[in-house]
């Protein structure tokens, strides 16, 4: 999902009548939008793999695969499975707005299409999917660890990630409750600004807070991170001379994380990752990212 301002909402449109592809494709441009255009649903499958979109207009019924069957294939991949389908059909029957909806559909519209509709319809379905994402983000960022303290540091919430790597690092529950808020309350007072870090010293491991921003007057987000994460980016990065940022991206694809997951991480869109993972085949040698993500996890092992 796009939420750099800075970026366009990607809107793949898929449908096998080459007319309603211009008149969508022309509607859209005006409107702001960036598209993709797909004439089958095996096309579009591979289309929405390689540049991943912000919101699908599907036609239900096409030749080869239908809109339904391409849907449900959607859903079952872990990168794909969060972007909004609208289905597009001329069948406004109970069964098949029912089939469309059973196949992870979103919403629908009947054809002939008025342009007007469509584009309220999108809109409104790309502000809910960010807010969904937006709800994911501050409880299960996959792979990092968000928790919140108020001023005096002291956590208000936190993930099981949280919990789970706190646990370890804690020793005799004599750290977490003496040292832990003292800092995290001393630090903040200095104000950071938004990507600072503080290192903490625990009795059995080094972690840091990243301090993501405040989420009210008295709510601070944070994020924890183990200290042998930016270790292994370095070594990575070394090791292939790739940039920082390819050296994060492959760290986390080596952790099994998907580009959207990534792309919350690091605080950037899935699409953004996609083209930093191009970069780090072509520099690994590889084809994939199976493969790619098996040749750090040896070096990383090694």
């Amino acid at each position: 999902m796009n939420n750099n301002t800075d970026e366009k909402d990607l809107v793949l449109i898929v449908d096998d009548s080459s007319d309603t592809l211009s008149i969508l494709n022309e509607a859209l441009e005006k409107e702001g939008m960036e598209t993709l255009v797909a004439l089958e649903g095996n096309q579009a499958l591979a289309i929405a793999q390689k540049m991943i979109p912000d919101i699908i207009l599907l036609d239900a019924i096409m030749p080869t695969i239908s809109g339904f069957d391409v849907c449900k294939k959607l859903k079952e991949n872990p990168e794909l499975r969060s972007i909004p389908v609208i289905f597009m059909t001329g069948l406004s029957d109970t069964e098949n707005v029912v089939k469309g909806f059973e196949a992870g559909g979103i919403d629908y519209i009947t054809k002939p299409i008025i342009n007007s509709e469509l584009v309220a319809r999108i809109r409104v379905h790309l502000a809910n999917s960010r807010l969904a994402l937006s709800a994911q983000s501050a409880l299960d960022l996959a792979g990092q660890y968000i928790f919140a303290v108020d001023k005096l540091g002291v956590t208000l919430w936190s993930t099981p990630q949280v919990n789970q790597l706190l646990d370890t690092a804690n020793d005799n529950q004599a750290w977490l409750a003496n040292n832990f808020s003292d800092e995290i309350k001393t630090w903040l007072e200095h104000e950071p600004a938004q990507g600072m870090n503080v290192t903490l010293l625990t009795p059995t491991q080094t972690l840091k807070v990243y301090f993501l921003g405040k989420a009210s007057s008295n709510e601070y987000l944070l994020r924890l991170v183990h200290q042998e994460s930016p270790n292994e980016s370095s070594n990575l990065k070394k090791y292939w001379s790739l940039t920082n940022r390819e050296a994060e991206v492959l760290f986390w694809i080596a952790k099994g994380k998907t580009n959207r997951e990534i792309g919350q991480i690091l605080g950037t869109s899935p699409r953004t990752i996609n083209k930093h993972s191009e970069k780090i085949y072509k520099k690994l040698d590889v084809e994939n990212r199976t493969t790619a993500a098996a040749k750090a996890l040896k070096y990383m092992q090694h």
